[in-house]
């Protein structure tokens, strides 16, 4: 019986280590600068739908985020408004992970464009293709992927 405790105790230990080198990897991978490539939602009833955008998106060392964007074409359309056009999405905080969801977590300390999400959280289930393309989706209360952001780290 000592044999098999010992046996469960050294494969949690190892098992933990390995998580833990896991999730430092990841951290690792994040730590950048990216521009956005896509914006893709996926509406229920109907095709996929390009939103135009354009934007950035940093991961420090320190374990925070920054994100901006917004529509292309946001600048044309303000020339021939007269009133103020404000949209997108601008936001910063802190990051964890929870690798076995495969999402990173944005805990959302500020964000002029959408108040509301101040003290909440942002999930973001994440994808790399190769080192140099981050995917990061966004899924409703029902699992089903209603968008999809693409963006390709900066050198």
């Amino acid at each position: 019986m000592k044999t098999i405790t010992l046996c469960l105790f050294l494969l949690f230990i190892s098992s933990s280590a390995f998580a833990a080198d896991d999730l430092e990897t990841v951290k690792q991978r994040f730590i950048g600068d990216w521009e956005l490539a896509s914006y893709y939602t996926f509406p229920a009833d109907g095709d996929a739908m390009e939103m135009g955008y354009i934007g950035r998106l940093s991961y420090d060392r320190f374990g925070n985020m920054a994100g901006l964007g917004m529509p292309k074409d946001l600048p044309e359309r303000q020339r021939e408004s007269s009133e103020r056009l404000m949209q997108g999405f601008a936001y910063w905080g802190p990051v964890s992970w929870d690798l076995d969801r495969g999402v990173v977590i944005h805990h959302v300390q500020g964000s002029p464009m959408v108040p509301q999400w101040v003290g909440g959280e942002n999930i973001r289930y994440f994808e790399f293709e190769g080192e140099n393309i981050l995917k990061l989706s966004l899924r409703d209360s029902n699992g089903r992927t209603t968008g999809t952001l693409t963006w390709h780290r900066l050198k």
